[in-house]
């Protein structure tokens, strides 16, 4: 009789991550039908993540080694809580490995880390039509914030805006 060990790892992600990563978000933005957006290039991953300050982090799931999924995010700050918190920008597991826990885990990671470093707020946002990510965020205790409605200023919008147009 022989039996499989299911193994995951959660690291941080590092230079050689690049080109990987960048395929996760890919990934990712085919999944929210978003793909038209995604203009960066593995240099641009290498630069903002793993430049001399970067300001976004990136942990890596792998299952048994290979590359699974991953959860990108940054700190931002409560003013009124007075302390810093983490935004979790992207959570994404690759089809093939979900249904193992990967996504749950790095979830707890980030909660995990939250708690270490005595953060205020754990957050992040999820489309309003992915009904699969509403109920596991629902499923594990988060609260949809519906009364907060995102805003986004990019290209000429923003250009306009900073030259006081």
């Amino acid at each position: 009789m022989s039996s499989t060990i299911r193994s995951l790892t959660i690291r941080r992600a590092e230079p050689k991550d690049a080109a990987a990563i960048l395929g996760l978000i890919r990934q990712l933005a085919v999944y929210e039908k978003l793909l038209h957006e995604v203009t960066a290039s593995d240099a641009d991953i290498t630069a903002t993540l793993f430049g001399d300050l970067p300001r976004v982090f990136c942990d890596i799931a792998e299952w048994n080694g290979e590359t699974a999924g991953f959860a990108l995010w940054f700190y931002n700050y409560s003013t009124f809580l007075g302390r810093h918190g983490l935004f979790l920008e992207d959570l994404f597991v690759r089809e093939e490995f979900r249904e193992h826990g990967i996504g749950k885990a790095l979830l707890r990671h980030l909660a995990q880390r939250c708690l270490t470093e005595k953060l205020g707020r754990f957050e992040w946002s999820v489309l309003d039509w992915n009904e699969p990510a509403i109920g596991f965020y629902e499923k594990h205790g988060a609260i949809l914030r519906k009364e907060w409605i995102g805003c986004r200023l990019t290209g000429e919008p923003l250009e306009a805006l900073a030259r006081g147009d």
